[in-house]
C-alpha cells in the first residue's frame, strides 16, 4: 500500500445545484443525504482504508481551504494543495502527478472527483485494488472507470470499449462527450459504450509522460519546477506558473489522444450528482414519488417533486407535479424538473442583475 496515492479533487462550484450549492460553499461540501457527512467526507471515507492516510491529498481552491482542513480534520496541510485559480481538471492533475513524483517516483494514484455518489462502496473499493494491480503491472497505461449505461442520458461522457465484453479492463476506441439524444440511444443499443465516471488511475510517471506527449503546452509549465516539488519553493512556483496553464479538461487535453488508455468497468452505484435530477433519482422517495429534504411539508396533490430546504422551513404545496421547490436563505427556487438544464441560464442572470449576492 506504500506506493498507494489518492487525488480527491474538491475545487469545483457546483452552479447546477443552485440555490444549494453557492461559490462559498459548493455542493461537496454539503450534506445533502442527511447521512451527518459531506461528499467530500464520504469520498475520504470511502478510501481511507485502501490508501494510507498520509498518501492522500485534496486539491482544492485557495479559497475552500478552511473548509477542507475542517471537514477532512486527519489531513495535514501539506497534504492539501490549493490552486490559484481554477484552470479546469488538466493542470490540477498534472501538478498533484509532479508533486507525488517528487516524494515517491514509483507512485500509484487514484484520481476522484469529490462530488460523487457511489453507493456500493466495497466494489469500488475492490474495483481500485484492481486498478492499481493493473497500472502497476502496465506501467505506461492510463486507466478510466466505465458505468454501464442503463439509459440514453445527454448529460454524460461516452467511452466506447474496445473489446466484446463490458466486465473487464479493455482499450478504450473512442471518446464522445455528451452526445444528443439520438446518438445516446445508438450507443446504449449498441452494447459497446459506457459512461466516463471521472475517475482515473495511473502511475505518476505513466500521466507526467502523456502530458509530455499530448499536453507540452502543460507539461513544459510543470518542468520548469522540477526540484522545487516537495519543498519550500513549489508554493510561489505555483502562484507564478499555475494560472498560465490552460483551461482544459484531462479528458480533452490527454484521455482522448494518449496510445495507451483503458477502461475498467465497474458497477458502483454510481452517480455524478451533477443536477438535482440526478439527486432525485438517487434519493428515497414517498409512494407519490416526492423527495424532501431537511423540510417541513404540508402537501396535497404533489407528484415527483423534489422539497428541499435548510432549518427545518415549512413547505406547504399543492398540486404540483414535477417540480424543484428548494429554498436557501434568501433564494426560493421553483423550477420543472424538466427545465433543470436552465439552472446555469438563471445563475446567469441572478449576477447580471443582482451581481454576486446570491451566488
Amino acid at each position: 500500500m506504500e506506493n498507494r496515492y489518492c487525488v480527491i479533487m474538491c475545487g469545483g462550484v457546483g452552479s447546477r445545484f443552485w440555490p444549494f450549492s453557492k461559490t462559498a460553499v459548493p455542493k461537496q461540501f454539503l450534506d445533502f443525504f442527511g447521512t451527518g457527512r459531506t461528499l467530500l467526507q464520504m469520498t475520504y471515507d470511502r478510501i481511507s482504508s485502501i490508501i494510507p492516510a498520509r498518501n492522500i491529498l485534496a486539491l482544492t481552491n485557495e479559497r475552500y481551504a478552511p473548509l477542507v482542513k475542517q471537514q477532512l480534520p486527519d489531513l495535514d496541510d501539506e497534504q492539501i494543495l490549493l490552486e490559484p485559480d481554477r484552470r479546469n481538471t488538466a493542470p490540477c492533475i498534472a501538478w498533484s502527478a509532479y508533486h507525488i513524483r517528487a516524494f515517491n517516483p514509483d507512485a500509484l494514484i487514484l484520481v476522484t472527483p469529490s462530488d460523487h455518489l457511489i453507493l456500493k462502496d466495497e466494489e469500488f473499493r475492490n474495483s481500485v485494488v484492481r486498478g492499481f494491480e493493473f497500472v502497476r503491472d502496465n506501467r505506461s497505461a492510463l486507466l478510466t472507470m466505465g458505468i454501464k449505461p442503463n439509459r440514453p442520458e445527454t448529460g454524460y461522457g461516452y467511452i466506447q470499449v474496445g473489446g466484446k465484453s463490458l466486465d473487464s479492463i479493455a482499450p478504450v476506441k473512442t471518446f464522445t462527450e455528451k452526445p444528443n439524444i439520438e446518438l445516446a440511444k445508438v450507443f446504449l443499443e449498441s452494447g459497446e459504450f459506457v459512461w466516463n465516471a471521472g475517475i482515473f488511475m495511473w502511475s505518476a510517471n505513466a500521466i507526467i509522460d502523456a502530458f509530455h506527449e499530448c499536453a507540452p503546452d502543460i507539461s513544459m509549465r510543470f518542468d520548469k519546477g522540477l526540484g522545487k516539488f516537495g519543498t519550500d519553493k513549489e508554493t510561489e512556483f505555483i502562484k507564478r506558473e499555475f494560472p498560465a496553464c490552460p483551461n482544459i479538461s484531462v479528458d480533452f487535453a490527454v484521455m482522448e489522444k494518449y496510445k495507451d488508455v483503458h477502461v475498467q468497468c465497474v458497477d458502483i452505484g454510481w452517480s455524478d450528482l451533477g443536477s438535482w435530477g440526478a439527486f432525485y433519482e438517487k434519493s428515497p422517495k414517498t409512494e407519490n414519488g416526492n423527495v424532501f429534504r431537511n423540510c417541513k411539508t404540508v402537501i396535497n396533490d404533489c407528484q415527483n417533486n423534489i422539497f428541499a430546504a435548510k432549518k427545518e422551513k415549512l413547505i406547504v404545496a399543492s398540486g404540483l407535479k414535477d417540480y424543484i421547490v428548494a429554498d436557501n436563505d434568501d433564494i426560493l427556487l421553483i423550477c420543472p424538473l424538466s427545465e433543470e438544464q436552465k439552472i446555469k441560464q438563471y445563475v446567469n442572470e441572478v449576477k447580471a442583475n443582482f451581481g454576486d449576492k446570491y451566488l
